[in-house]
């Protein structure tokens, strides 16, 4: 009977051809990316380098001209992730170490996007987030107020950021997945304080009722788990202020917010992501992991000496432009080509909350400022806030990251509600400067107006946590000629020296201003009005030369991604203001059957997609304290967000489509820079440029906690930024010639600093500092120091060079 044998053999066979068929399939499904997959959303992170010149620029953020950058804390980075539909819509959000975000910025990104992508990414589902640091480099932003501390535009700030965004959005992009999301959200209570709480109490007493805290407390994160690799990034939103670093900090520093990132992305590197208790975590975070020098030695603290003296500094030699890159610690892919993972401490409504939970004190006596003025003896210059690492500012930026870390850690291990729902977005322009708005009061509606932009006197007098712009303060003689300049506004003689006046302390050393100071502006009667109580100090919406101050046409956007809905707001919203745009919107999505969920988060995303400074409530401008003096238009500005924001919750219930709004101005090519450029780099004779000037003292040995520094004949860092490379290296003996990266400038524990003898000298030196952090792996290290030369003709010069080595026990 061979017929059914013949048969069995056959089908035997052709199930076999099936099954290698069928296995050659898969791997090319894989090969290409393409995996079949039950989830509802594909996923893709990214982050890139946008730390910017860390020399000579003007820090964004506190406007004092004194505070240039001269070196690095720590690197700045752009985080992005990306959420899709299989077949549907998509958002793109981008978390930026910056100050905030800029229009200019966004509108040469979507450029580039359209030209890569066609209307994949558009300016309505793309959000640029800003964490709000007051330690970034400043001129990247197109408005003549935002950089006149900065002596206008500066090129390679907004190239390094454009750049930035655009590739970690591509990494976002190709790195594509289908995967899930998680939501959490929990009490962070040591993490900001109220910095104005006066304004706060003038809001109504029942509405106060209804919170426990004058700030908000809540941590609300984002776990994003793809279905192959497991997790691959968190983003979270909790509000509190960029300003652990201080006005007179000089280096490039993504503050609290930016140092709770890289604690949490190396705290998962370390892992492998398993799940660990956040309160056993070490203060600074986790330290990487390194092997031992040869085994057996790292107690032998004899024997670890000698081999440190056989290696000691060398001359500078010359160096190829990617030799910082390829010693970096943190390559952009681990070892098995997974992405690393991407962790994003995003801004909220952070307006009037200050991580300096110490409260205010006076500098000269010790003792609580002023309650309702933040004033000394009559004087805010003296009335400063104190972090939880006071005097060090340096401690006080990591408590306060370590402080958003640890929740964050804690979110991230307990989360157990995925995200579910479709993704959409609505994103349209408004003019605020002449908006109308209907406003209920006492069960009555009348309808009023937004102004065009303009800036009170306590916007000058500045914050707790540093004075404001322009170097005016509370009580000082500018103020008060202003004052009678404004009343002199009929006659145009007396009104241009009253200007001058003004104009001169704040135009000395600064070209910039000598350009602007015939030009201010006085306000109308009407503008008076509009703004009413707040006094007129710069009436910015109506000054136009040698282009527009302020903006007066704003971006407003809602992301939704099932049951998390972003507002995405152009500035700091303070915290009562925060809640009552919240409420509104959640009373619009919660009235409609379709918005099924039990609990929905809303979040606000502030300092998105361009600046606008403050919105206070009602209540609160009147008081006319620092943020309400900086509420650009008016006392109905809160009032008109709300009313548009209500609008696009509307549109996004019914599927609707929402009008486009007026296009906000690019004013990319009337922008003006006057930073003198780098002419030439100079060395003494007889020396090369990297030569150690100040070595690590020979036969040394250091323990954690102390700080080991050496000195190097350098340049200026304006010459190449060493994007996605570094300045600084500490590299680590892990066989007998065998030296490999430990840390490098984008680590929070070394410190890269630049200066020169005298402000025109063409010498410069950079002096590399590293506080050895806890857990240190104990052996011999040494310092690698990487530059670029100008020459005299324009040509850049790289080079490196190493200080003598050092044990560490």
């Amino acid at each position: 009977m061979e017929f059914p044998f013949l048969y069995r053999l056959n089908v035997w066979r052709a199930c076999a051809n099936m099954r290698v068929w069928t296995l050659f399939l898969l791997l090319l499904l894989l090969e290409t990316g393409i995996v079949c997959s039950n989830s509802d959303y594909l996923v893709g992170l990214g982050s890139y380098d946008i730390t910017g010149p860390a020399a000579d620029v003007n820090m964004m953020g506190y406007a004092n001209t004194g505070q240039t950058a001269s070196g690095i804390h720590f690197r700045l980075r752009a985080r992005a992730f990306i959420v899709a539909e299989p077949k549907g819509k998509r958002v793109v959000f981008v978390n930026l170490d910056a100050c905030m975000a800029s229009q200019i910025v966004k509108i040469k990104l979507i450029e580039r996007l359209k030209e890569r992508y066609g209307d994949l990414y558009t300016e309505n589902n793309v959000a640029i987030s800003g964490i709000h640091t007051h330690a970034g480099p400043g001129g990247y932003l197109q408005y003549v107020v935002y950089i006149i501390t900065s002596f206008g535009f500066v090129h390679q700030s907004f190239d390094v950021i454009v750049d930035g965004i655009e590739k970690c959005i591509i990494q976002a992009h190709e790195n594509l997945r289908p995967g899930s999301i998680f939501v959490n959200k929990g009490e962070l209570l040591d993490a900001g304080v109220n910095r104005s709480p006066s304004a706060y109490l003038n809001n109504p007493a029942a509405e106060r009722r209804n919170y426990k805290y004058n700030v908000d407390k809540e941590m609300t994160l984002l776990k994003f788990v793809d279905d192959e690799w497991g997790p691959v990034g968190s983003f979270n939103w909790f509000p509190t202020h960029g300003t652990s670093m201080s006005r007179t900090n000089s280096l490039i520093s993504g503050d609290n917010k930016g140092a709770a990132a890289r604690f949490m992305e190396d705290w998962f590197e370390q892992k492998g992501y398993e799940k660990t208790d956040s309160a056993k975590i070490e203060d600074g975070g986790l330290p990487r992991k390194i092997s031992n020098i040869i085994p057996g030695l790292h107690n032998n603290k004899h024997e670890l000496l000698e081999i440190a003296t056989s290696f000691q500094s060398s001359p500078g030699i010359s160096a190829t432009k990617t030799s910082s890159v390829s010693k970096r610690v943190r390559a952009a892919h681990r070892k098995d080509g997974k992405p690393r993972f991407v962790s994003a401490f995003c801004q909220s409504n952070c307006g009037d909350v200050s991580p300096n939970v110490l409260g205010a004190f006076c500098i000269d006596t010790g003792l609580p400022c002023d309650f309702n003025h933040s004033t000394c003896g009559g004087k805010n210059e003296l009335c400063y806030s104190r972090g939880p690492g006071y005097p060090d500012e340096f401690e006080s930026t990591r408590i306060i990251g370590e402080r958003q870390f640890r929740k964050a850690v804690d979110l991230f291990n307990t989360v157990d509600e995925e995200i579910e729902g479709e993704v959409d977005f609505r994103h349209t322009y408004i003019d605020f400067s002449q908006l109308e708005v209907t406003v209920s009061n006492e069960g009555d509606s009348e309808v009023v107006k937004t102004c065009p932009a303009a800036m009170g006197f306590a916007f000058a007098a500045g914050t707790t946590d540093g004075p404001g712009a322009f170097d005016f303060t509370q009580g000082d003689d500018k103020v008060i000629i202003l004052s009678y300049c404004i009343l002199l506004d009929s006659n145009l003689k007396y009104l241009l020296w009253c200007m001058l006046i003004i104009c001169f302390d704040m135009c000395q050393g600064n070209p910039f201003w000598k350009l602007v100071r015939d030009l201010l502006k006085t306000p109308t009667k009407e503008q008076i009005d509009c703004h009413q109580p707040k006094p007129i100090l710069l009436d910015t919406g109506e000054m136009k030369k040698p282009y527009d101050w302020a903006p007066s046409i704003l971006p407003i956007q809602i992301i939704r991604i099932g049951q998390l809905v972003l507002l995405c707001v152009p500035g700091e919203f303070t915290t009562m203001a925060g809640r009552r745009l919240r409420d509104a919107v959640k009373t619009v999505l919660t009235s409609e059957e379709d918005f099924d969920f039990d609990d929905i988060y809303i979040v606000i995303a502030g300092l998105s997609n361009t600046y606008s400074q403050y919105v206070t409530t009602y209540e609160e401008y009147q008081v006319q304290r620092y943020e309400g003096a900086s509420t650009l238009y008016g006392p109905h500005t809160l009032s008109a967000y709300i009313q548009e924001f209500k609008k696009l919750a509307v549109a996004l219930i019914n599927d609707e489509p929402v009008e486009h709004g007026p296009q906000p101005p690019d004013l990319f090519e009337k922008q003006i820079g006057l930073l003198p450029p780098v002419v030439v780099d100079g060395i003494p004779l007889g020396v090369n440029f990297g030569d150690v000037c100040a070595d690590v003292p020979q036969n040394s040995s250091f323990k954690s906690g102390e700080m080991v520094t050496a000195s190097f004949w350098s340049a200026c860092p304006r010459n190449d930024l060493m994007t996605e490379g570094t300045f600084a290296l500490v590299e680590f003996l892990q066989e007998k010639d065998d030296w490999i990266p430990a840390y490098d400038d984008d680590d929070f524990c070394l410190r890269y600093k630049w200066s020169r003898p005298y402000k025109l000298s063409s010498r410069s030196r950079a002096t590399l500092e590293w506080r050895i952090p806890e857990g240190v792996t104990p052996g011999v290290y040494r310092f690698r120091h990487f530059g670029a030369a100008k020459g005299l003709f324009g040509s850049i010069h790289h080079f490196t060079a190493l200080s003598s080595a050092f044990v560490v026990t």
